[in-house]
Order: C-alpha cells, then sequence, then structure tokens
C-alpha cells in the first residue's frame, strides 16, 4: 500500500531476528549450505544458490525494491490533476492481497493462515487507522518532494517512542535523545529550504502557489505522522492477542481495506469520465496502471526482501541498512522529480541520514544492554519500542 511497507525503513528497530528469520523462512524457502543431491532429481544451478545466500544481493534487493516504491508511488500521484488517492490505494490493497492468495495457492506462501472471521472483525479497526495513515501519506506525498516527505517520517519514530513511554512503559535512552534531536534539525532545515525555494521564485503569484503548495504538504504531513502513531501503537495493543504470523497482519490489512477504500472512492472521488480522463491522460495512462499494479506488489517484494536480508544477515545489519537507505530514497527524489538541490536541502538529507543511523545504533545499544542484565533468560530480552516496531513490520 502507499508507503505502507516501505515505512518500515524509518521504523524497524533491532528485535529478535532469530524469531523473525524463523517465521519467514517457510515463504522464502530454507536452503542448506551444502546441497542436497536426490536420486532422479536435478540441481538448481550453483550460481542461483549463491545468489539466494549472498548478504550483498539481499542488502541490494531490499533497497530496489523499497526505493522503487516510493519513486513509482510519487510518480502516480504528482500529476498535476490526480485527485483519485483512494481509488489509487484500493488497487494497491487488491493487488497485494490476490498476490497473497496466489502464493499460498502455489505453495510459495505455506504458513498463512485460513481467514476467520471473528479475527477480522476484532482486526478491522486496525484497518481503519491504516487507511488514515496511508491515506494521509499519499496526501503528503503528492504535495511533498521525496527527500522531504523520508525526512519528515522520521518524526514518526519520536510520537512513536514516547507513546511507548506513556502507555506500554517503554524507555528512551540518551543516544536515543540524540538522534530524536537530529531528526527534528534535518526536519526544520528541509522545511527552511523548501520555503526559501519557493521564495526565490520569480514572479509573486509562483511563490504564492508554490508556499500555499508547501503548506498543504505539510499539513498533511502532520496528520500522516499522528496517523502512523496510532496505527503502529494501536496495532501493538492488538497483535500480540490475535496470534498473527508475519503475513497473516499483512494479508488481513490488505483484505479489510478493501472494501472502505472502494466506499471512500465512490463516495468523495469524482467519477466523472471527464475526471478520469484528467486523472489518466492517454499518454501516460498505461504507465500509470502499470505503476499502480506494481506498487501493490512491491509489498510483496519488501517483505519477502526483508525476511531473505535477515536470513542472511542479521537483524542488526538489517537494522543498519534501513537507516542507510534513507540516503538513496532521498536522492532518488532529487533525480528523478527535479527536486530543488540546494545547500539546504543536501544538508537536511545528511542530517537526516546521520539520525537514522544514530537511532539504529542506539536499539542496538540498548538491546545489547538489556540483554546484558538479563543473562539467564531463555528468551532474548526486547525493549517495549523494539517490540513495537517488530509488531508494525509483521
Amino acid at each position: 500500500m502507499s508507503n505502507k511497507k516501505n515505512e518500515d525503513i524509518e521504523m524497524r528497530a533491532v528485535d529478535g531476528g532469530n524469531e523473525f528469520a524463523a517465521e519467514k523462512d517457510p515463504f522464502l524457502g530454507r536452503s542448506s549450505p551444502i546441497p542436497s543431491r536426490s536420486r532422479g532429481g536435478s540441481q538448481p544451478p550453483v550460481s542461483i544458490d549463491k545468489i539466494t545466500n549472498s548478504p550483498l544481493a539481499s542488502i541490494l534487493a531490499y533497497c530496489l525494491s523499497s526505493i522503487s516504491m516510493t519513486v513509482v508511488n510519487k510518480y502516480v500521484v504528482s500529476g498535476s490533476a490526480w485527485n483519485l488517492n483512494f481509488f489509487y490505494l484500493a488497487v494497491q490493497s487488491l493487488v497485494c492481497t490476490t498476490a497473497i492468495l496466489l502464493c499460498k495457492h502455489t505453495g510459495l506462501l505455506k504458513n498463512l493462515a485460513p481467514f476467520d472471521s471473528t479475527k477480522a472483525k476484532r482486526w478491522f479497526p486496525v484497518s481503519l487507522l491504516l487507511v488514515g495513515m496511508i491515506y494521509t501519506g499519499a496526501k503528503a506525498l503528492q504535495y511533498l518532494s521525496v527527500p522531504v516527505y523520508t525526512i519528515f517520517k522520521n518524526l514518526t519514530i519520536i510520537v512513536i517512542a514516547y507513546g511507548e513511554v506513556l502507555w506500554f512503559g517503554g524507555s528512551v535512552t540518551p543516544l536515543a535523545l540524540l538522534s530524536f534531536g537530529l531528526m527534528v534539525l534535518s526536519s526544520v532545515v528541509a522545511a527552511w529550504a523548501d520555503i526559501q525555494a519557493a521564495i526565490d521564485g520569480a514572479h509573486s503569484a509562483e511563490t504564492s502557489a508554490a508556499l500555499a503548495t508547501l503548506n498543504t504538504g505539510y499539513a498533511w504531513m502532520g496528520m500522516n505522522v499522528v496517523c502512523t502513531s496510532s496505527y503502529i501503537l494501536g496495532m501493538r495493543k492488538v497483535i500480540k492477542k490475535m496470534n498473527f504470523k508475519d503475513y497473516d497482519s499483512m494479508f488481513y490489512n490488505n483484505l479489510l481495506t478493501v472494501p472502505v477504500l472502494v466506499v471512500c472512492s465512490l463516495l468523495v472521488e469524482d467519477w466523472s469520465s471527464e475526471n478520469l480522463a484528467r486523472n489518466f491522460p492517454e499518454e501516460t495512462r498505461n504507465k500509470l496502471m502499470i505503476g499502480m499494479i506494481y506498487s501493490g506488489l512491491a509489498a510483496i517484494f519488501i517483505s519477502y526482501c526483508s525476511a531473505w536480508c535477515i536470513r542472511v544477515t542479521s537483524s542488526t545489519t538489517y537494522s543498519m541498512v534501513g537507516a542507510l537507505n534513507k540516503l538513496p530514497i532521498a536522492v532518488s527524489g532529487l533525480i528523478f522529480f527535479d527536486a530543488p538541490i540546494t545547500f539546504g536541502s543536501v544538508s537536511a538529507i545528511f542530517i537526516g541520514f546521520v539520525s537514522g543511523l544514530v537511532f539504529a545504533w542506539a536499539k542496538v545499544r540498548q538491546k545489547a544492554q538489556e540483554a546484558g542484565i538479563l543473562p539467564t533468560s531463555n528468551k532474548p530480552t526486547m525493549s517495549a519500542s523494539a517490540q513495537s516496531n517488530r509488531d508494525a513490520n509483521s
């Protein structure tokens, strides 16, 4: 869904990677260091085996899948006349649900539980929060550049962390506080750079229009931070009781949001032939439809690549990759969408990149300290914040 899975980039933390990888393995397929020889059977090519067990290949696949999803989402919603966000999100959800069911039918996905109407009713409020999150995210991405959107998404981490302190007894370390300060600073610098670029416009009318666009984007971004935090914290309250595995929550989220998004689209969006022609101009219609379908599949790709990366590396490496991935995502916006390249925008990207690294390192240190406090515990100790992030990415 629109950045629903891509948002794991800033919310993932070190959180019991072995458990996570074990749950994903049925979908990924377990691979042995020594290929098994079966009578009359054929062995897979050695090169394929090397790729599926290559840390570098898994990291590149994860980065490319998340970057491509952000770029495609921005491409679809950035049309000057685009106003069918609910329809776009409904297509994403439908494609993702269909892909999950096909994977289960073909045997690629073996650990997906059968649909349970009772669980669906209990999960439905979480899906409503998800609708708010993905819709406000799509609107924010429509008005803001990819670098600014990526930088401002960091603020969600701060709200979630303090929400956990209030409601779940979480804790914030000094190093995490430092990362929060850098996140706020990067957002301020990004906003300043955007506003400065708008003020430097040649005509006052253009300047006013640019500022109005930015203000609208910041408003949607603020709502997205609130909606995302509510979704993550609300899901944490429910997911443990539901006994969901990794792909169960993705399946229920997409399945339950389809009717909501379709109804919202029919009620509030213009389905006249004139508006459809404006949203899907003939010269770009095929590209837009392909992009909408790909964005739905990208949620599966990102989840697959996430599991692959953790399986062949470690949860610590994966957490760091998520932090490092912010830089190419932000740069992709500069390359593909003509975002203004100024000293302020580059500085904001760099500070946001550093803040992600500091936050990831803070989670690594926090996990190590907690594991040292309880060395006799059979189950790896997990902070409230790490557990919430784990739940959010299931």
